[in-house]
C-alpha cells in the first residue's frame, strides 16, 4: 500500500498551531518550552528593548510567540521565524492578528539546555544565515551558561563581537542608541 505524502504546510496551517513553532519547507517545525533562565533571559531583553521602542516611538519589541512571515520564502523553504526576543522598526501588518510580513530588524536567540554541542552550534549557524537572507540586520545569540551575548552582524557575520559581566551590549545600527547592561540581562 502506497502512503501518500501529505500536503507542505502553509502559513495558515501555522496561524492554527499551539505554541512556539516556525515553517521551513513545507514543514513546521516546533520548538520545545524554554526553562526558567533562558524564559527569565529572553524576558529582561524584550523588557529592555520595550522601553526603548516606547521612548523612541520607533518599532516594538515582541516575545517568543511572535510570527515574522517571510515572503517569498528563502531558497531551503523557510517561511517563518520566531526569535525568543526581537525588535521590528516596522511597517506591520494592517491586521494586527496576522504575523509580521518581514524578517525581524533584530533578532534575539537564548540558548536552551540542549543548544550545545557541535549539531546546536551547526543549526544556530544555519538559522543565523537565515536571518541574514530574509533581511534581519543584527542577530544576537544568547548564552545562559556562559554569560555572554554574542553579536553577529549581517555587514560582517563571521567576525562577531562577544559581550560579558560587566560590559554594556548594543544591537547597531539596528537599533540605534540602545544599549543593555549585561549583568542586568543574567542577574
Amino acid at each position: 500500500m502506497v502512503v501518500p505524502n501529505p500536503p507542505p504546510a502553509t502559513l495558515d496551517d501555522l496561524y492554527r498551531v499551539e505554541g512556539k513553532a516556525e515553517l521551513i519547507a513545507g514543514r513546521i517545525v516546533r520548538d520545545m518550552a524554554a526553562g526558567r533562565l533562558p524564559n527569565r533571559v529572553a524576558k529582561r531583553i524584550v523588557f529592555s528593548l520595550d522601553t526603548y521602542a516606547t521612548q523612541t516611538g520607533v518599532g516594538e519589541a515582541f516575545t517568543d510567540n511572535i510570527g515574522y512571515a517571510i515572503r517569498p520564502p528563502l531558497a531551503n523553504g523557510r517561511e517563518s521565524f520566531s526569535p525568543d526576543a526581537s525588535y521590528h522598526a516596522g511597517p506591520f501588518p494592517t491586521n494586527q492578528w496576522k504575523f509580521i510580513e518581514a524578517a525581524p530588524t533584530f533578532a534575539v536567540d537564548v540558548r536552551s539546555e540542549g543548544d550545545y554541542g557541535p549539531t546546536a552550534e551547526a543549526q544556530m549557524a544555519d538559522k543565523r544565515d537565515d536571518y541574514f537572507l530574509a533581511g534581519t540586520a543584527i542577530v544576537w545569540d544568547v548564552d545562559p551558561d556562559a554569560e555572554t551575548v554574542t553579536v553577529y552582524r549581517t555587514t560582517d557575520p563571521d567576525t562577531p563581537t562577544i559581550y560579558h559581566r560587566g560590559e554594556v551590549a548594543e544591537a547597531e545600527p539596528a537599533v540605534p542608541g540602545w544599549r543593555v547592561p549585561i549583568d542586568s540581562i543574567f542577574d
